[in-house]
């Protein structure tokens, strides 16, 4: 892992669950976004903040935590732009890529 994971508790969830913060720190720092929102699981919210934190830390971005529940991709926040927020990063249960459909991812 090139970025380094400072708690136990998000050790464990990389081992658990395929979450590439490597890809998904890249991806902000490269695209320069200075606001992001996460949306994640019911069961992953207890490690919230140490998820917004790792984020933040690594790529120099905001992090905000969508704190309605989660039903899927199709559940996404809308409206967040009014706020500046440039992207939502949902932590799911299987990989869904708007742009691997054909469409543009925003």
């Amino acid at each position: 892992m090139k970025y380094q994971i400072k708690n136990e508790g998000l050790k464990y969830l990389t081992e658990k669950y395929d979450i590439d913060f490597d890809s998904l720190i890249d991806s902000i720092r490269e695209k320069k976004y200075d606001k992001v929102a996460i949306q994640i699981p019911d069961g992953f919210k207890l490690h919230a903040l140490d998820i917004a934190d790792m984020i933040s830390e690594n790529s120099g971005a905001e992090v905000y935590i969508w704190g309605g529940s989660t039903y899927g991709a199709c559940d996404a926040p809308i409206g967040l732009g009014k706020f500046g927020i440039k992207a939502v990063i949902q932590f799911g249960h299987a990989r869904f890529r708007a742009d691997e459909l054909g469409k543009s991812s925003g």
